[in-house]
């Protein structure tokens, strides 16, 4: 689409804050002026639109906005109904990526134990869900009350983070490192680094591939967005 707007502002309202494109607030895609209650978010979203296109009647495309899309995404999608998106996140507890540990070589198996094993001993701690871990291709069966903690932690946090971890967890293949992620325990570039260790692992092995790289700088791109949007929209003092 063609830049048609000059100035971008934001308002605050009784209903949270609003971004203003030429003094008009911002709709989304099913006619709602789209609203967020941080003002750290809706500054981020006015400066992406400040942006967007360079001049007026510059090109752009939705995904020069991507803290918009999320944003939208929690309005409209997410804050309705919640619970959906809650489930989808949880399921992740049931084969989280951290508890599939190789058979060899000895220095992968020893690289994995180092680096997921502390978070799986986190998780069990801080949300009562220890997890079991396999070194087969055979699917490992969770503790029923374990599974059923982290849809509890899954389930207690907003819906801003719901939106963010429901990029984070497809992205990482781990629901552990998510809540890690969101209590703010890791960095995305950090988190990205454990999601991606095998990958990585077979790259210093074997050399490096052009398309899984490229794959893998996307998947980390979506991680760090994911993490923007929780400390644009995470309360003040936590």
């Amino acid at each position: 689409m063609k830049r048609f707007w000059n100035t971008v502002s934001i308002a605050h309202g009784e209903s949270g804050y609003s971004v203003l494109l030429d003094g008009r607030p911002m709709h989304l895609p099913g006619g709602a002026v789209m609203r967020v209650q941080s003002e750290a978010l809706a500054s981020a979203i006015a400066q992406e639109w400040q942006a967007a296109g360079g001049q007026k009647g510059g090109e752009m495309s939705f995904a020069d906005t991507p803290l918009t899309r999320l944003a939208g995404t929690a309005q409209q999608r997410i804050a309705p109904d919640p619970a959906p998106t809650i489930e989808a996140i949880a399921r992740y507890a049931e084969s989280d990526l951290l508890c599939y540990r190789a058979e060899a070589p000895e220095a992968l198996v020893a690289r994995q134990t180092r680096a997921w094993q502390p978070w799986l001993d986190w998780v069990a701690l801080a949300y009562d869900a220890p997890l079991r871990t396999g070194s087969t291709i055979a699917y490992v069966t969770q503790p029923r009350a374990s599974v059923a903690a982290l849809r509890k932690a899954v389930a207690a946090v907003d819906v801003p983070a719901l939106a963010a971890l429901g990029i984070a967890v497809p992205a990482l293949g781990s629901v552990v490192l998510g809540l890690a992620l969101a209590a703010g325990r890791l960095d995305a570039a950090t988190a990205h680094q454990l999601g991606a260790l095998d990958e990585l692992f077979q790259a210093e092995a074997w050399g490096e591939d052009a398309e899984a790289a490229a794959r893998r700088a996307a998947i980390a791109a979506d991680i760090a967005l994911a993490e923007r949007f929780l400390q644009l929209t995470r309360p003040a003092g936590t």
